[in-house]
């Protein structure tokens, strides 16, 4: 079997697609069966990321369109739906297609005629395709709901959570607070809906808010101004993207992680949360349910006394019952890199 592996993402390690082919890819190649050769597509600067046993080619414009040798390989695995980097049509190369969200259809600052263009670039891979996976059940139903599926496998492969590294000593640190503090880490976006935390601070005036995560986007400078305008920029913190040791001390100092968000077509952060069994408060929507189970906690609202009160009675529950921590760790086993990896062998195997 001659496998290609788009891991072209890998440009920005600290993302959450550059997260996925790293981890998966790392997967792939600890299982790999003796008689598969496997070939990444990856960055310049990651020639050899995935060590001697894995053949390598530079992602470029240029080869996409004179490198005939693309055409060699039995499957190629797309892996999300927004790559370029697809085999040539009159290859008898098999695509396996990655579809890992399709939030472009809630931005509400798209307009109709470019969600349609985008949904429609997207069908036309879906066309191509000999397998397509999500990562989500949720996931799963949006594609069944806005594209024509062919008769090909459609499968859910849930993300892996890798083993985090040891936490940072918290006290050569200015990044991880001394005091109570409330955590959400992704990137700092509207569709996280992290304003609607702002007021908890008016509600647990002991308590400290951080936002770990890239923060380039101009809603973080509304939160900053948000938070002035209530009196409580003082207890909020947003720290921009934190490397792997400081976000393992920020989860495991937390008092609780709190992750609102509008639109997920999976929700890494929440299991990594669960991992150290932290109290999760999550929204109702799109793929959180599925992967807080029935040890999260769940919003019913983004009105802030009814998220202060599901915070307060959420507390209360965790401290009373000392099996929540074991519960929320127990759940996260449930997501791992090595079933992840295994099951997408069996679908590379059955192809």
């Amino acid at each position: 079997m001659k496998l290609f592996i788009d891991t072209e993402r890998l440009r920005d390690l600290h993302s959450g697609l550059g997260q996925f082919c790293q981890h998966l890819g790392e997967e792939i190649i600890r299982q790999r069966p003796a008689d598969a050769r496997i070939t990444f597509l990856v960055p310049k600067t990651r020639i050899g990321f995935f060590g001697p046993e894995a053949g390598y080619k530079p992602a470029s414009w240029r080869w996409r369109f004179l490198d005939w040798s693309l055409g060699e390989y039995d499957l190629w695995h797309c892996t999300h739906q927004d790559s370029v980097y697809l085999p040539p049509q009159s290859r008898r190369t098999k695509l396996i297609l990655t579809i890992h969200d399709l939030n472009f259809l809630e931005r509400t600052d798209y307009s109709e005629a470019k969600k349609a263009r985008k949904l429609s670039a997207l069908q036309r891979k879906v066309d191509r395709a000999a397998a397509i996976t999500t990562i989500s059940e949720y996931t799963a139903s949006v594609v069944r709901e806005h594209l024509t599926i062919p008769d090909i496998p459609l499968r859910v492969i849930y993300n892996g959570v890798p083993a985090h590294e040891k936490p940072v000593d918290v006290s050569a640190t200015d990044e991880v607070p001394t005091e109570p503090y409330f955590l959400f880490l992704g990137v700092i976006h509207p569709k996280k809906n992290l304003h609607t935390l702002l007021p908890l601070l008016e509600a647990f005036p002991d308590w400290r808010l951080v936002l770990a995560g890239p923060d380039t986007h101009p809603y973080a400078h509304h939160l900053r101004e948000q938070a002035r305008n209530l009196g409580i920029a003082d207890r909020l913190t947003i720290s921009g993207a934190v490397d792997e040791s400081i976000k393992a001390a920020l989860y495991e100092r937390c008092g609780a992680f709190l992750f609102p968000s509008l639109s997920e077509g999976f929700g890494l952060p929440v299991v990594e949360a669960m991992q150290f069994g932290k109290p999760v408060f999550l929204s109702r929507l799109t793929s959180l349910p599925e992967i807080g189970g029935n040890v999260a906690y769940y919003f019913n609202s983004f009105e802030p006394e009814d998220m202060a009160e599901t915070v307060f009675n959420g507390l209360s529950d965790y401290a009373a019952n000392p099996f929540r921590a074991d519960r929320l760790r127990q759940r996260a086993t449930q997501f791992s890199w090595e079933k992840a990896a295994a099951a997408y062998w069996e679908l590379y195997q059955s192809l």
